[in-house]
């Protein structure tokens, strides 16, 4: 005889609980109410019927479930990654030290995407904390101004695994060193807005990139920046930095001073020190500090904030390093110096976003609303700005062409006359 369940044919045998649909036992709660025998003494079995429940009571699904638990549908099964094989590989962008990402076309869609290939083949220790951080960051800060994740896929072996996001043209690096002059003031305050919208929803939603800069910042054809490269990236709490953070974060061009002198509990104004760092690059088209090590960074801050006091920074001397440091003699900032076409308002932002003071240092909530973005000249609108060959899709500047330069008139010159065409 076969063990499998008799079906609805089989009378002999009732439906179990995993049989009944949810029709049926709504029915049976709710239509047909259950009648119960219970014997008597004289062996008489007189019908008892249970009244069905009021109307005004929620009744459930079924049984396994409670009318307050949403639809099934909601919470849909996990569903497995596809291969990596979907995808045509067309070029390779750059090389990181997490990661490689290439350039590739979706076999289905045609949409070129951009395949990051994490770096896995020395990994001992299971999956990298940095990529399972990388996947969460991108997933919980989803944003117009954060580059758009769009699944995981494998290859043949578990080493082969890429995270695949959107494709964007260019990064802002690249475009600084390419463009032939500088974004013009009112660009810069488009690209700032954007960038501080970004960190705004990242700060927002708890995560710390920990690595702004910009080479980190992707920019398409339509003026629009997108904050990528969340290999940094880390969850943080309140009260912040508890247990103790890894001072091993951020470029060293765009690491904040207290990370530099020690520091194992700090915040967002880590990554505000960084956007301070973009803001002054975008303004000088190059690097503000291009220091060598730690000390010639401190050393660079020194001198163009001047040293800190008891009033800019009130826990400098509470920091591990501090006391290894000799301050320079008290000196001004020399942010007018630097930047010498810069208005008030915009000295007054720059200097806000390099305070010493992490609690002194602005929020990017604030900086959205600071007087700068509002004064003239009006930040452009991003569709007003121009495009450029993009050197991750593999295009080139295109080349100038030699046009012939004009006829040189000798004196023998004689003009073509009507009876030289016979």
């Amino acid at each position: 005889m076969s063990d499998s369940v008799a079906g609805p044919s089989t009378p002999s045998r009732k439906r179990s609980k995993w049989q009944l649909s949810d029709d049926d036992e709504l029915q049976q709660l709710t239509i047909n109410p259950a009648k119960r025998r219970v014997k008597t003494k004289h062996g008489k079995e007189p019908a008892v019927t249970v009244p069905a429940p009021p109307k005004n009571i929620p009744v459930a699904r079924n049984s396994l479930h409670s009318v307050y638990v949403p639809p099934r549908t909601r919470h849909p099964p996990i569903i497995p990654s596809r291969s990596v094989y979907c995808y045509e590989r067309l070029n390779q962008i750059e090389e990181g030290s997490y990661g490689v990402v290439f350039r590739a076309k979706d076999k289905q869609t045609g949409d070129i995407v951009a395949l990051k290939k994490l770096k896995l083949d020395e990994e001992k220790n299971g999956f990298p904390i940095t990529a399972l951080r990388e996947v969460n960051a991108l997933m919980t800060c989803r944003h117009q101004n954060v580059v758009g994740i769009r699944e995981v896929v494998v290859g043949d072996t578990l080493t082969q695994v890429f995270v695949v996001m959107d494709f964007i043209e260019h990064d802002l690096k690249s475009l600084l060193t390419l463009m032939p002059s500088p974004f013009l003031q009112s660009e810069i305050k488009t690209l700032m807005l954007q960038l501080l919208s970004a960190v705004k929803h990242c700060h927002a939603n708890w995560i710390l990139h920990r690595d702004l800069k910009t080479s980190n910042l992707l920019m398409n054809n339509r003026g629009t920046i997108m904050v990528a490269d969340f290999g940094l990236a880390r969850r943080y709490g309140d009260p912040v930095g508890v247990g103790g953070m890894t001072q091993l974060v951020v470029t060293l061009w765009y690491r904040a001073p207290e990370i530099l002198l020690g520091a194992e509990k700090y915040s967002t104004a880590v990554d505000m020190w960084s956007v301070g760092c973009i803001f002054a690059e975008l303004l000088l088209k190059e690097p503000l500090f291009q220091a060598k090590n730690d000390l010639e960074l401190i050393s660079m801050i020194f001198k163009l904030l001047g040293p800190p006091t008891n009033n800019s920074w009130p826990e400098y001397s509470s920091l591990p390093l501090a006391k290894t440091i000799t301050l320079p003699s008290p000196q001004p900032h020399q942010f007018r110096q630097k930047f010498q076409y810069m208005t008030t308002a915009g000295i007054d932002l720059l200097m806000s976003m390099l305070a010493y003071d992490p609690a002194q240092r602005i929020s990017a909530e604030e900086a959205l609303e600071h007087p700068y973005f509002t004064e003239s000249p009006l930040p452009k609108h991003p569709d007003l700005f121009g495009s450029f060959p993009s050197a991750a899709a593999g295009e080139k500047k295109r080349k100038v062409f030699d046009s012939p330069s004009a006829p040189a008139r000798a004196a023998d010159f004689k003009l073509l006359t009507e009876f030289d065409m016979i």
